[in-house]
């Protein structure tokens, strides 16, 4: 048995407004929309009358539903949608999907683990599954409402905890990489509602608050290091500025990775002879490496990243900074991480060994811990080096970064937070290569603490609206 969709709110019986009627399930379709491009394919298990998929911005959508009623009803109401009467535990679609999102279903299931198991053929490797539940903490609230006739009458459900469902995607196949919570308060009442739910409800202790638990989880990936060697091709991007004398050695020193390597140098407003040392390396390797060039007409690192990425033409994308500062022999960490499924966007850490005396300075050894807890509280996992120059992302899904782009706006002159944020937008799994942080063997950095500082907390200010009080 699948969704049972009587079981549809726990808003007040005769409410005032459409708004008051459906103010707790559209929460749960604004939270799983806010992750889904429009380009994504979606499917909903226990679609009801697919009022959750009609809410998505995507333009490919499939609905299955165990009951034939609901589904007429769904097919009335949404004729560019498809809907499918079929069981939770023996879906056949012939096809896969990006997003498969189980929204309240996962209680009145009898078997999860056979549920979670067939899915699998409904996934390719980069299928993020959503899934929405009670938190058991509420069962007796719920029960109280029930009575008071508060809420619509359900039958009897499996109360799972956030350990039981991450248990059932672990033994039927499936990483767990993100946990969230929300709402604390289940009833529209203006102001009140958006206090609670929308601030209170994002803070530490009272989160453990929140009526719904979401799990984020993909299929894991088992695959062999020789078929992840020839799998993908990789561009490596080189933001160089002032750097003219680690042009020769981030040549001579990057491993070739994957089935090709594609280096490209971005010279950048430089007061050195960093472009004609770039030139002349790039004709002085060109039989022996893949060597593009460009110069930016822009500013700052976020630009020169972005013209490389435009320019590239691997499977994977990645950024290099051309002061060697993290080791260019490190990269097949990186490339191995993405490519053998451990991760879809990989950013470097530079904080967890120790680094040379002299890699960074003390007050930026403060600053980066700081905008480490900051992102740790805005994304939901734990996140150790937001700055790190080296970060890791496959090409297509760079490209829905681009797409989604506006919805941050072009505010991130480094470029860091614009994949960080960028990446957590599209519901990438992230996760972090620790790396050893050296001192400069030449030149002089380029960032200036305070300045850079007081943009970077700019940066996170605004993205708490846009992230976390939304």
């Amino acid at each position: 048995m699948n969704h049972l969709n009587y079981f549809e709110t726990i808003a007040p019986k005769r409410p005032a407004s459409r708004k008051r009627n459906n103010f707790y399930w559209e929460d749960i379709t604004s939270y799983c929309d806010y992750f889904i491009n429009e380009n994504c394919s979606v499917l909903e298990i226990g679609c009801g009358t697919g009022e959750l998929l009609a809410g998505l911005k995507s333009t490919d959508k499939t609905g299955i539903d165990f009951s034939s009623k609901m589904v007429e009803i769904a097919r009335q109401n949404n004729p560019d949608i498809r809907f499918e009467v079929m069981e939770a535990d023996s879906v056949n679609l012939n096809r896969t999907y990006d997003v498969i999102i189980l929204s309240n279903v996962v209680g009145f299931l009898p078997d999860v683990q056979a549920v979670f198991e067939n899915l699998q053929t409904l996934c390719h490797s980069r299928t993020k599954l959503i899934v929405s539940y009670y938190s058991k903490l509420w069962e007796p609230l719920l029960r109280w409402g029930e009575k008071l006739g508060l809420k619509t009458k359900s039958p009897q459900q499996n109360w799972l905890t956030l350990e039981d469902i991450n248990n059932l995607f672990y033994i039927s196949g499936y990483e767990v990489f993100r946990n969230t919570r929300r709402m604390i308060f289940p009833f529209y009442v203006p102001l009140i509602s958006e206090f609670f739910n929308n601030f209170l409800a994002k803070m530490p202790i009272f989160k453990h608050l929140c009526i719904n638990h979401y799990s984020f989880a993909q299929p894991k990936q088992l695959i062999s290091d020789h078929e992840a060697d020839s799998k993908y091709s990789i561009s490596i991007v080189i933001p160089a500025r002032n750097e003219s004398g680690n042009i020769e050695n981030a040549i001579l020193r990057t491993p070739k990775l994957g089935k090709h390597t594609e280096l490209i140098f971005i010279e950048g407003n430089s007061t050195d002879n960093t472009w004609e040392v770039i030139q002349e390396m790039a004709e002085k390797y060109k039989h022996s490496h893949d060597i593009k060039i460009g110069r930016q007409m822009g500013k700052g690192k976020g630009d020169a990243v972005r013209l490389g990425f435009q320019m590239a033409t691997g499977d994977i994308l990645t950024i290099l900074d051309a002061d060697l500062t993290m080791p260019p022999e490190d990269l097949p960490k990186f490339y191995n991480a993405i490519a053998r499924g451990k991760g879809d966007f990989i950013n470097g850490s530079r904080l967890v060994y120790v680094m040379e005396k002299k890699a960074m300075r003390f007050l930026n050894i403060l600053g980066n811990k700081f905008f480490s807890m900051a992102f740790s509280w805005l994304l939901e996992q734990p996140f150790k080096d937001t700055l790190c120059g080296t970060k890791v992302i496959f090409r297509d899904d760079y490209q829905k970064l681009i797409q989604n782009r506006k919805f941050f706006g072009e505010f991130d002159p480094f470029g860091d937070f614009d994949l960080i944020f960028g990446a957590y937008k599209l519901n990438l799994k992230i996760v972090e290569v620790p790396i050893r942080y050296r001192e400069r063997t030449y030149g002089d950095t380029n960032i200036s603490r305070f300045k850079h500082g007081l943009i970077l907390l700019r940066m996170v200010i605004f993205a708490m609206r846009k992230i976390k009080f939304y």
